[in-house]
């Protein structure tokens, strides 16, 4: 009778062994993941365990590249309640809950939270380094139960959102950790806001630190690097669902992410195959001092290659506060020299290659050409400016209307945006005026400039005559 008891045991000791090493990516029902173990992604890209940040004691269960020897961290399941001691493990129950315990008390340290029966729970460490859970075999990600996507910490992975979905309003954003030995969420996010035309935003708390810009069809208006390049692609999704960023790498072998550093910067950086090692591609802290949200104010444009003035108000505008101004707050920015008188007689003047002002108090339509543009904001008596939201195909489609005061304007020197700002007719006859007497100025003066080189040219040749009959 041992004997057949201990050959039970042997067989099902193996069966174990066997489905574990089939499967190293999934947690099955009655299985759990322990210190010590990992569960590994099937192209073996991800790796999911437990580790110990920097020089904290604290356990945490999180996904890291397998191939980087610095086990960088991607995502933290227990962000906030650190296991103390090496008792933690992992397991799925029937509700389909993700549920990590400490073996010395049972206290259950963090949890998924489903709620609905599956007949197969499973949790599968995907390929693209999302934790997921789902029921048995089916595969199809909008009938998972659960997944590591919805709720990203630092990291900015490929197929990942930025943004919210609108029905359930589910918010996908960056947080930065406390620091490099913690992983709870710190003061600086990474987030879209679907408020008028949605942006992105750097804040540290509710403090807006950077403003990414709106999409123009090609590109945040913000951020000229962001160009077409052989590592990664980009896609902005806005709908009556949801509005979400994502990318996608074009090489699974060349791994690349975007992260949210303890400090606020935002970076991203590439794998390096022949060095093993993560090379930045790009971090807000190489930012010029433009890129600071609103410094100039309202009605005012950053130009970072004018020092000490960086700021300048538009034409028409004056500073709202001349001492502050002069010892260079431009905080309070710039004010109207003359009020709009709210009918057809106010028109627009063109400010050229800019970043696109804050669109939280905006209106878009991208299916109306943009000629119609002009028309729609100078009917409104709240609209202050129009642009084209669609940059695409000559940028002949697509209306995008402001309604509040023009915030976080800067001059780009490349694939900046013109933006048509609303004066009282008065400006425009005053400018109309300045051109006129310009052009007549510039006529008067080249005319001289003509009769001058003439006389001078007469006179030259008078003297090679003169010089000739000698």
């Amino acid at each position: 009778m041992a004997g057949f008891i201990m050959l039970i045991i042997s067989f099902l000791f193996s069966y174990i062994t066997i489905t574990t090493t089939l499967s190293p990516d999934t947690i099955t029902l009655g299985q759990s993941i322990n210190e010590g173990e990992t569960v590994v992604s099937a192209g073996e890209v991800y790796e999911l365990g437990f580790f110990s940040p920097g020089k904290s004691s604290g356990r945490y269960l999180g996904i890291w590249y397998k191939k980087d020897v610095e086990k960088t961290v991607v995502w933290v399941a227990n962000r906030n309640t650190p296991i103390s001691d090496s008792s933690g493990f992992l397991s799925i129950n029937a509700q389909g809950s993700l549920v990590l315990r400490m073996n010395s008390t049972n206290d259950i340290v963090w949890s998924s939270n489903a709620s609905t029966t599956l007949l197969n729970p499973v949790a599968v460490l995907l390929e693209s380094g999302n934790l997921v859970v789902k029921d048995g075999n089916d595969n199809d990600p909008d009938n998972f139960l659960w997944q590591s996507f919805d709720y990203p910490c630092n990291t900015f992975l490929p197929g990942m959102k930025i943004g919210r979905n609108l029905v359930t309003s589910m918010e996908w954003f960056l947080s930065s950790w406390k620091s490099i030995d913690d992983p709870a969420p710190g003061d600086f996010t990474f987030q879209a806001d679907p408020h008028g035309f949605p942006q992105l935003f750097v804040k540290m708390g509710p403090e807006i630190l950077y403003r990414v810009g709106s999409w123009n069809g090609l590109r945040w208006t913000g951020t000229t690097q962001l160009e077409p390049n052989p590592v990664y692609t980009y896609e902005f999704v806005s709908n009556e669902k949801e509005v979400f960023y994502t990318f996608d790498i074009r090489n699974r072998s060349v791994p690349s992410r975007m992260v949210v550093s303890p400090s606020g910067d935002v970076q991203r950086f590439t794998w390096i195959d022949r060095i093993k090692s993560w090379s930045s591609f790009f971090t807000t802290g190489q930012l010029d001092r433009c890129e600071n949200y609103d410094l100039c104010g309202s009605y005012a444009s950053c130009n970072i290659n004018k020092y000490p003035d960086a700021c300048e108000c538009f034409k028409g505008f004056t500073p709202k506060s001349p001492g502050e101004w002069e010892i260079l707050n431009w905080t309070e920015g710039c004010v109207r020299r003359a009020s709009l008188n709210c009918n057809h007689s106010d028109g627009f003047l063109k400010h050229e290659a800019v970043k696109l002002p804050d669109t939280s108090n905006s209106w878009v339509d991208n299916n109306i050409s943009f000629a119609k543009c002009e028309k729609l904001c100078l009917n409104n008596c709240s609209c202050t400016a129009y642009a084209n939201s669609d940059v695409r195909e000559g940028g002949t489609r697509g209306c995008l209307l402001w309604f509040s005061d023009l915030l976080d304007i800067r001059e780009l020197a490349a694939n900046g945006q013109d933006l048509y700002v609303r004066v009282a007719a008065s400006e425009l006859e005053q400018l109309s005026e300045k051109k006129r007497v310009i052009i007549i100025v510039t006529c008067v003066v080249s005319a001289m400039g003509v009769l001058v080189l003439g006389w001078i040219i007469f006179m030259c040749k008078r003297k090679l005559r003169i010089q000739g009959k000698l």
